[in-house]
């Protein structure tokens, strides 16, 4: 158990303290925590030497500059995911591997992970053709994943808030939507049998014409925004494939740009935005306000980190405006670092005095927030919840 203690240290501090060890009585290095060993010296050891060159691989005796896919290869069959999430972010901070993001055989071998993702985006203009491909299936798979977490739990909270009744009846064969249903499962078609398997048949909400709600996501698409506007995309997809809401969704730095006819597939859509730049919030929301038909019946999200970059008083002005035409107005802030609130605290707080909730919001309590809101819920409890929770 000494031993075992002992060549963990070994491996948090080092080789340059293999001496030391030994001379402490540590035994030789397993291979497989040599194998660690030189994976995390790629990244964390004092070799200057640029990552990805040949090196060699010796005991411990200095840190080897293994291929970057070998490197990957390792790291993936050595440590649990979350940690080769983080080993895989610092590599590209310590060892300035964006460069080599770029690169399919390395796509390929990524851990799925949003902060990866995020940086995609953000080079998305500099990848080369041949690495176009890989980068989308790179996003489709942290896409799949969040939307399988989201997906049923948004459609229960949109139907429990529009649904007059406690509980829904069985769908019909006459309300199927025949045309949603075929282009959601094309990806399931059986060459065998010549036809279409659906993992899932969508139905028309007979009650959408009476409860028909909009639901408009304004959405900063800054440097900091990346995880955010990760998010907000799948739930406006999610949104978009529902009968009962009318989706509109809007990116913008100081330009405005539509996405809403990108809502159909949420790859499509993420890559539709143009990360970097300035923030004109106040020019986004002027935009917004024409798709403000019914404001008793619209929900409007602003998704930003607030950091104005055009006029401020004109930002306070416009979202004020939208609040007293009756719309329900939420302002959700930018989060960073698997939820940590990125926001500039004072126009943050002249929204807030305005008794508009602004807060950043977890993931996984989108649903509930949803729901709250479209049931015209007092969002103050939620909000303080959102809050005591960072």
């Amino acid at each position: 158990m000494q031993n075992e203690q002992m060549a963990r240290w070994r491996l948090i501090l080092g080789s340059e303290t293999q001496k030391d060890f030994s001379d402490m009585g540590l035994s030789e290095l397993s291979q497989e925590q040599l194998l660690m060993d030189n994976a995390l010296a790629a990244i964390y050891g004092t070799d200057k030497e640029s990552f990805g060159s040949s090196g060699s691989r010796g005991a411990g005796n200095g840190p080897s500059s293994p291929h970057i896919s070998k490197w990957l290869g390792d790291i993936r069959s050595l440590f649990d995911p979350d940690m080769v999430a983080v080993v895989q972010n610092d590599a590209i901070e310590r060892k300035g591997l964006k460069q080599l993001l770029l690169e399919p055989e390395l796509l390929e071998n990524l851990e799925p992970d949003l902060n990866m993702a995020s940086t995609l985006l953000m080079l998305k203009d500099q990848i080369p053709k041949k690495s176009k491909e890989s980068a989308r299936k790179f996003i489709q798979k942290i896409v799949e994943d969040i939307n399988r977490k989201m997906e049923s739990q948004i459609q229960r909270a949109v139907t429990a808030a529009l649904n007059k009744r406690e509980h829904s009846p069985l769908p019909s064969a006459s309300a199927i939507d025949f045309k949603y249903t075929i282009s959601r499962n094309l990806r399931n078609y059986n060459s065998d049998l010549n036809a279409i398997i659906p993992e899932r048949v969508y139905f028309f909400d007979r009650a959408s014409k009476i409860n028909r709600w909009n639901v408009i996501l304004d959405i900063d698409q800054s440097g900091s925004m990346g995880e955010s506007i990760i998010y907000s995309s799948i739930m406006a997809c999610i949104l978009a494939s529902m009968s009962s809401v009318n989706t509109h969704i809007v990116a913008f730095d100081t330009s405005v740009m539509d996405l809403t006819d990108l809502c159909q597939d949420p790859v499509d859509l993420l890559f539709g935005f143009q990360m970097g730049g300035g923030t004109d919030i106040a020019k986004s929301l002027a935009y917004c306000q024409k798709f403000i038909e019914t404001p008793s019946k619209t929900l409007f999200f602003l998704i930003s980190d607030l950091d104005e970059g055009g006029n401020r008083a004109a930002l306070l002005n416009r979202i004020k405006e939208i609040k007293e035409s009756g719309a329900t107005v939420i302002v959700l802030l930018a989060v960073a670092d698997g939820g940590r609130p990125y926001y500039d605290e004072t126009t943050a707080q002249r929204i807030s005095a305005m008794n508009i909730p602004c807060f950043a919001c977890s993931p996984d309590k989108l649903p509930e927030l949803l729901e709250k809101a479209l049931k015209k819920h007092d969002l103050t409890e939620f909000s303080k919840h959102m809050k005591n929770q960072k």
